[in-house]
């Protein structure tokens, strides 16, 4: 993972951890429901925001190693992968 993605994932993934220790004491104190499935829903979309970066990076690095490469094989097992991940993200 090239530095600057990494830094920016590693930032985002610190917020979201503030963000469910949040959500942990909303629990603890009986806030209002709506309330506490609106911050789990910034959570869910704060994720999504990771992982596209993540795959971004994955695409540019990762696949494109392989197509540069010229083997077919690793060519197949990256974008495989890549459609793996992509069909488990939509359930």
């Amino acid at each position: 993972m090239q530095t600057n993605s990494k830094a920016s994932c590693l930032k985002r993934l610190s917020r979201i951890e503030g963000q469910v220790r949040g959500l942990s004491r909303m629990v603890e104190e009986e806030r209002y429901c709506i309330d506490i499935v609106t911050q789990i829903a910034a959570v869910r979309a704060a994720l999504r925001r990771v992982e596209e970066e993540v795959l971004s990076e994955h695409v540019a690095h990762c696949v494109e190693h392989a197509i540069a490469s010229g083997d077919k094989d690793d060519q197949r097992q990256k974008i495989a992968e890549l459609m793996d991940v992509v069909r488990r993200a939509e359930r």
